[in-house]
Formats: C-alpha cells, sequence, structure tokens
C-alpha cells in the first residue's frame, strides 16, 4: 500500500532540504577558496571542490527529480487537483493505467496534462502518461481516440474514454473504472414519483396559489414532469446503471436492485405492494424512501416500517430558527449525526418536510441522521393547515433515519438497509445541487449499497456559485453589521469627545 500523500509530500520536503542544505555547504566552500596563485595543493583543492559541486549537483537534480514537490501558492488552488480527485486517487487499491491524450496548442489541455501527472505521483499504483497524438497517432488509433484532451483509463480488461480538461471527471472515470461489477438503482414507478428522465432545471406547475413546496402548495406541486434527472444524471457519472420498476405489476423486486428509490410517491400504496416491499427488505434489500407531507401511509406500509425501525408522521415541521430566506417551511439544517451518511455535509435544506421517529426494534438499529431546531414544531398539513391549526409543541424533529438489521419474523432474515427522509422535493432537479443536497442523497445511496467507505466524489453540476444563509444567520450578520459595528463607532466618538471636555 502506498503511502499518505501527505507523508510523501513531507518526505519530499524533507529531500529538498537536504539538497538545499548541500549547495549551501558547497557554497560557502567555494566562498572560502583563496584567490590569486596558488601553489599545486591549492589547485588539487580546488579540482576537488569543483569535482565535489558537480557530483552534489547532479545528485540534486535526481533527488528532485525522484522527490517532486508540488507547491501552489494561489488562494483559489488553481493548479492543485480538487480534495476529492486526490482522495479518488489516494485510495485506489489496484492498479490503473492513465493516458491523456492532450493538444499542446491548448491551454486547458495542458493544464489537465500537468493535473493528471500530478495526480500520479498522489498513488504509484495510478500509471500516468501524457501524449501528443499528432506525435503518437498509432498509438491514439489502438485506443480508439478520435479527439484531442482525451483520457483513457485501463483496470485489467476494462477501458473508458473521458473527455475533458477537468480534474473531478477523470477521478470519476476511475471510480468507474475500477468498480468491481455495475449496480442497479431501481426507481420505484406507478404512484406518481419524481421522473429519472426528466432533464429541465425547474418544472412546477404554477396555480392559483402561486409557488410553493409547502403544506399550503402540496396540492399544486403536481407536475408529472417535475423529476430527479439530476440525480440520475449523477448516478450514470459515477458509473451506476439505473432503471424502472413497478411495485403493483413487478410482483416481486429484481435482485439485481442493489438499492430501491422511491422518489416523492403522490398516492397510496396497495397492501400488496407493500409487501413486495417488505419481501425485498426482508432478503437484505435497501431502500431510500423519500415520502412528501401529503403522501398517504397505508396501514401495512406503516406496520413494515415500524418492523424496520422508523415511524413517519403526519403534519409538516415549521422551524420559525432554521429555515432558508423567509419560508419558515423550508427547514435548513447545518448540524448531522455521525453516520457514514452525513460525512462532510454542510448546509442543506429541505423544502416541506414531515417528521420521523426512529422506533426501537429488536434486531435492528435505527438512529436519526439530522434534525429541526429546538424551535420548530409541527403543523397538520392540507385542509388543516389552510384553516390555521393551533400549533404542536416545540423541540427538534427527526427529518431523516437510517435503519439497519433484520426484520423480526422473517423465515431466513438478511440484514437490510433503509433510509426514510420526510422528504421528496430536496433531491429533486430544483434543488439537488445547492449546497450539501446532492452530498446527502448521494451520500444515503452510497451507504446503502454498501459503498460508503470508498471515496466521495459529486458530479459537477451546472449552477453558478451561490452563497445561502438561514434566517438565523441573517439576523445574525444584520446585528454585528447595522447594529454593532455602527454603535461601536458611535460609542467610541462619544467617550473621546467626552474625555476631551474634561
Amino acid at each position: 500500500m502506498s503511502p499518505p500523500a501527505a507523508s510523501s509530500d513531507l518526505l519530499n520536503t524533507g529531500w529538498f532540504g537536504v539538497v538545499l542544505g548541500a549547495l549551501v555547504v558547497l557554497f560557502a566552500a567555494g566562498v572560502r577558496l583563496p584567490a590569486g596563485r596558488a601553489g599545486w595543493r591549492r589547485w588539487l583543492a580546488r579540482v576537488l571542490v569543483v569535482t565535489g559541486a558537480a557530483t552534489v549537483a547532479l545528485l540534486a537534480n535526481i533527488a528532485i527529480f525522484r522527490h517532486d514537490v508540488h507547491v501552489d501558492v494561489t488562494r483559489e488552488r488553481a493548479y492543485t487537483p480538487s480534495p476529492e480527485a486526490r482522495r479518488v486517487v489516494e485510495s485506489l487499491t489496484t492498479d490503473v493505467d492513465l493516458t491523456y491524450f492532450y493538444q499542446k496548442q491548448n491551454p486547458a489541455g495542458n493544464a489537465a496534462k500537468t493535473m493528471v501527472e500530478i495526480m500520479g505521483r498522489a498513488n504509484p499504483r495510478l500509471r500516468v502518461r501524457t501524449v501528443d497524438p499528432d506525435q503518437h497517432p498509432g498509438l491514439a488509433s489502438r485506443l480508439g481516440v478520435r479527439a484531442y484532451n482525451v483520457a483513457v483509463l485501463e483496470n485489467g480488461d476494462r477501458r473508458i474514454q473521458v473527455l475533458s480538461t477537468e480534474d473531478r471527471d477523470i477521478a470519476l472515470g476511475i471510480l468507474r473504472v475500477t468498480r468491481a461489477s455495475v449496480k442497479t438503482i431501481c426507481f420505484a414507478v406507478g404512484h406518481g414519483e419524481y421522473d429519472i428522465d426528466n432533464f429541465e432545471y425547474h418544472t412546477h406547475f404554477e396555480g392559483v396559489h402561486a409557488h410553493g413546496h409547502g403544506a399550503e402548495g402540496a396540492a399544486v406541486v403536481l407536475m408529472e414532469q417535475h423529476g430527479v434527472g439530476r440525480l440520475r444524471r449523477a448516478l450514470d457519472s459515477l458509473g451506476f446503471a439505473t432503471r424502472k420498476v413497478a411495485l403493483a405489476t413487478a410482483g416481486r423486486i429484481p435482485d439485481e436492485c442493489a438499492a430501491v428509490v422511491e422518489a416523492n410517491p403522490r398516492t397510496l400504496y396497495t397492501p400488496p405492494e407493500s409487501g413486495v416491499l417488505a419481501d425485498y427488505l426482508g432478503r437484505g434489500g435497501a431502500a431510500l424512501l423519500m415520502y412528501d407531507i401529503d403522501f398517504p401511509v397505508e396501514r401495512k406500509l406503516a406496520a413494515l416500517l415500524e418492523r424496520a425501525g422508523v415511524r413517519v408522521l403526519d403534519g409538516v415541521v415549521v422551524d420559525p430558527l432554521d429555515h432558508y430566506f423567509t419560508d419558515e417551511q423550508m427547514v435548513a439544517v447545518a448540524r448531522y449525526a455521525t453516520h457514514p451518511i452525513t460525512r462532510g455535509a454542510a448546509l442543506s435544506f429541505y423544502p416541506g418536510v414531515r417528521p420521523l421517529e426512529a422506533v426501537p426494534t429488536p434486531g435492528v438499529t435505527a438512529m436519526p441522521l439530522f434534525a429541526s431546531s429546538a424551535e420548530s414544531y409541527v403543523r397538520p398539513a392540507g385542509a388543516a393547515a389552510r384553516a390555521g391549526a393551533a400549533r404542536a409543541g416545540r423541540g427538534p424533529r427527526s427529518l431523516a433515519v437510517a435503519a439497519e438489521g433484520t426484520l423480526p419474523g422473517v423465515p431466513v432474515p438478511r440484514p437490510f438497509r433503509l433510509v426514510v427522509v420526510g422528504d421528496g422535493d430536496f433531491a429533486s432537479n430544483s434543488f439537488f445541487p445547492y449546497m450539501s443536497n446532492s452530498d446527502l442523497v448521494l451520500g444515503m445511496l452510497a451507504w446503502l449499497v454498501r459503498e460508503e467507505r470508498g471515496p466521495t466524489m459529486k458530479p459537477p453540476v451546472e449552477v453558478l456559485p451561490t452563497v445561502v444563509l438561514t434566517e438565523q444567520q441573517v439576523r445574525l450578520i444584520f446585528v454585528v453589521t447595522v447594529i454593532v459595528l455602527p454603535g461601536a463607532v458611535v460609542g467610541a466618538g462619544g467617550a473621546v469627545w467626552w474625555w476631551r471636555r474634561r
């Protein structure tokens, strides 16, 4: 196993210091050589010093070449591979050959050439070769390369091409080529779920209630093509296969489904459909269930979820403290439980989310992944919400629960994995790219298919960088910039005026 990149860089930096020290010693020796006429002894000393300097300089060049250190002093780290790409390379446990065909006249191609060479130094298992196809057309033809700026990745008898100058895309290709087998993520259909074939940015229907994701707008946001196409594309980039499964007609979820995703169903399950899901979990399956506030939980489905350690509650969570912009039903989360799913997660938000509860169950370990703030409360959804129903007690509400174990009463129990989220909009096209929403849903799927120990990698999403703040953060900034700082200046001025009046 190769040493960590940080230790390797420290060792190489030490070699660089040794080389510099040796050159300083040689410089000092040269300065101390006497000038003017000299006898044969002085000439011999000069010859020895010059010979020693040449030898040390040669060895120094060899040491620097063999122990190269990359230093990037730019603030944006523009000449360094992204942290995600480095993690992918450093975690390699099998040999990968990376041949990058670049165009010398293309600045982006030259930059990518440098990036892949730096990535290659992070782990000896990544064998990097950079080639100009104009000078080596035979090699390009043999590998099927017909364009510039193409990375050819080979792992055993598997080979893929990545047409890109981005190190993140190449790292995604490394994940794909090293995957032992192609795992299939199955998306359930038949109950008005979000469509995986939708690739639009935002496809809501704007009706009489205007635009909304909370309790008041749930009946309006029924656009069938409001989909999870971005999630599907992200899974494609990571090397997963995707397909649709209808619980009503399938009769049995195929064994090839490494995980089943229910993306915001709208209509009631039938008892046989709940039985299909129970059979799948009993066989050691994995499921991500995103049940929004207006999804009616069928009695047999509710019993199944409680056997799996999760109780789905009714209502919509309202959080006056931690929410996005001015919508108190768009709950924002910045604190998470310690779990492989939440590793590295930052701020995420959930537009109209229902509360959940982890239920103690023998043989099952269930834990909330994140919750609303202590100031949140639950309000009934639908007609009761529009009628202004009374607020429930305040306190944190669990918004997502992860469960693992064996279902009680199964003849041949096998460990299942289950994640239930009280919202489906957070993973939709409209909100998938923002903040850590995509990190959370991809982390959930990685845990479900038992790849949580692998490197995390989020495919690039086509949105402009934004800074998003919760209501609490906005208030804090307002108090500091509008009240505290100006007040401090006024107070200091008053103190100086009073002191001079004395």
